[in-house]
């Protein structure tokens, strides 16, 4: 079994200089739920792309670009998110990994009207799916965004909502699922987040000192990512495309 981690972005400085960056953090919080091996492929660079059947399971990162600026390496990675689908092989995206695929896939992105959602958030379930294993309708997330997936894909259903964010997570097909939050923050990144974004927030009306308070590490959404790896390790319905057999749920 083996894992690629899609590396879009970095996180920031300050922080990636105290706890490494976004493929350390998703490893860590998915734990054993996934006891494969685990590989990273930055999207950026000019290295030929994976194929849908180099891994077992994809998972896209954060970034601090936008998908709007439709820049070449977005371009490569939205074809490789379409033959993935194709394939069936499992994919999560995670914040700017979500916007992405919902774009690859026919749905739009843009700026949230809403404005900035930063810090830790209420999120609510608004259908079942075992992506969520067994959190509860609602429960707390980090988030760190200013874009949002305007428009969805053709056949995605929703999965979550926030105050400010009406498609805080959703899933495609049998193989497919994207959140607009960081299940693999811990409230020291998020701090950390915070903390570099707080002269950004207060342009913007917010208050950071607010937003810190609020904080916490018993957000429980890194069971996001081991649901995911349980999933695409041994889940339920066989699916079958160009690479073979793919159990998910």
């Amino acid at each position: 079994m083996r894992a690629i981690v899609l590396v879009a972005g970095q996180t920031v400085a300050a922080v990636a200089e105290r706890r490494g960056d976004f493929p350390v953090w998703i490893r860590d919080r998915t734990g054993d739920a996934w006891r494969g091996e685990w590989a990273a492929h930055d999207l950026r660079t000019d290295a030929p792309l994976p194929r849908p059947c180099d891994a077992d399971a994809f998972i896209i990162t954060g970034s601090s670009s936008s998908v709007t600026e439709r820049t070449p390496w977005m371009h490569r990675a939205e074809g490789l998110v379409r033959e993935i689908a194709v394939a069936g092989t499992p994919l999560l995206g995670l914040c700017f990994g979500h916007q992405l695929i919902a774009h690859a896939l026919g749905g739009e992105v843009g700026k949230n009207p809403r404005g900035r959602e930063i810090g830790t958030v209420r999120l609510r379930r608004v259908a079942n799916d075992p992506l969520f294993g067994r959190l509860p309708r609602t429960f707390d997330v980090h988030a760190s965004h200013v874009d949002s997936v305007t428009r969805l894909p053709r056949g995605a259903t929703v999965l979550a909502t926030t105050e400010l964010e009406p498609v805080a997570a959703f899933r495609i097909a049998s193989s497919i699922w994207a959140v607009q939050f960081h299940p693999e923050f811990d409230a020291d990144v998020m701090r950390g987040y915070l903390h570099a974004r707080a002269d950004l927030v207060i342009a913007e009306g917010g208050d950071p000192e607010a937003l810190l308070a609020r904080v916490h590490d018993r957000t429980r959404a890194h069971e996001v990512l081991r649901s995911f790896a349980t999933m695409a390790s041994a889940g339920g319905d066989a699916r079958v495309g160009p690479c073979g057999p793919h159990k998910v749920a």
